[in-house]
């Protein structure tokens, strides 16, 4: 029997509005595919507007303020970190799902947790997990490992099946089954091309003028012009589409400015010298949490105890967890002689 309007929960009303005014391509919320556990709805919030809230409010996005993105402690308070980059993503996911007429809130938390498994110090931290680690280190995964087992003390965060599966798919090589996902996975890479030029330029690692000409007259002679570029294309050849595309001269461009970012910023000496460092710093801490396990908190050991994981996995959650400052002061306290600190 249909409700009447007067009826409805706030929640049901603004599902009713999504199937009025989304595009029959979206992912309307009234059709989630569910969570693992059975919840009571909201009667506010719809189901991708409550996961969005349950990210924003975890404490892995709060730690994200003082993790890497590309520079390693940067010398300036204006270098993105994994949290600006998260919010920069998240935005342009949002204007690229509104203007579609997808679903901006599905869109959004999907951009908000995607990197909530990255490790301190960026991909180096990455790179040395996976290296050590005999069952491997991915941050798509982790960030999945915290939304369903590691963040409210083993117990995750219950999000529905298409914010994890946007989750774990966002990277290159992976496909989402959604269009708010295959959104967010185009809006991640339009971010850190642009921010890490942005931040390249600012670091005095390149200049604007040294990106290729090819790329600025196909893309724009700005990071603002690029975004625009990059952010009207993929509107213009997506609209009235069951697919997330762009034209393929810009898409073009677009990667071929990614690789020219690989050959002059993510392998510069200036940007990425003491990254050796930093990956023998969370090498380190690896092996000497898998020989001192008791040293972990108590709900990384309960959490082997009762999931029966291994001492790789555990040890490797907890140390992609930490904030960089965070694993520099453990580093410190477990390798450093007290008396040293003095100098």
């Amino acid at each position: 029997m249909r409700q009447e309007p007067h009826s409805l929960s706030l929640r049901q009303k603004q599902e009713l509005r999504e199937h009025k005014y989304l595009s029959p391509y979206a992912s309307f919320s009234d059709r989630t595919l569910g969570r693992e556990k059975e919840e009571v709805p909201c009667d506010i919030r719809t189901a991708y507007q409550r996961d969005r809230d349950r990210i924003l409010h975890c404490k892995a996005f709060r730690r994200l303020k003082q993790k890497t993105q590309v520079f390693l402690a940067p010398t300036g308070d204006h270098y993105r970190t994994r949290l600006t980059h998260t919010l920069e993503v998240a935005q342009i996911a949002r204007t690229i799902a509104r203007a579609l007429e997808l679903n901006e809130d599905l869109a959004e938390a999907i951009a908000l947790g995607h990197d909530l498994g990255h490790t301190p110090f960026g991909h180096a931290g990455e790179r040395a997990l996976n290296r050590v680690c005999s069952e491997g280190f991915e941050h798509n995964i982790q960030s999945i490992r915290v939304v369903e087992i590691l963040e409210k003390r083993g117990q995750g965060l219950n999000l529905t099946k298409e914010v994890r599966d946007g989750i774990r798919n966002h990277q290159t090589g992976s496909l989402p089954s959604t269009l708010e996902g295959k959104v967010v996975r185009l809006s991640d890479k339009i971010a850190y091309i642009n921010h890490d030029i942005d931040d390249a330029i600012r670091g005095k690692i390149i200049r604007e003028d040294e990106i290729p000409l090819e790329y600025r007259k196909t893309l724009g002679f700005s990071v603002k012009e690029r975004l625009n570029c990059l952010i009207h294309d993929i509107i213009a050849s997506s609209e009235g589409k069951n697919e997330i595309c762009m034209s393929e001269e810009i898409r073009k461009a677009m990667f071929e400015l990614r690789s020219y970012m690989f050959a002059s910023v993510y392998t510069n000496p200036i940007a990425k010298g003491q990254e050796g460092k930093a990956e023998h710093l969370v090498e380190e801490l690896y092996e000497y949490y898998i020989t001192h396990i008791h040293l972990l908190p108590g709900d990384y050991v309960e959490l082997l105890e009762t999931r029966r994981e291994s001492k790789e996995r555990i040890v490797c959650d907890y140390i992609a967890g930490m904030s960089d400052r965070f694993a520099i002061m453990k580093f410190h306290e477990h390798f450093v002689p007290k008396f040293w600190s003095i100098y």
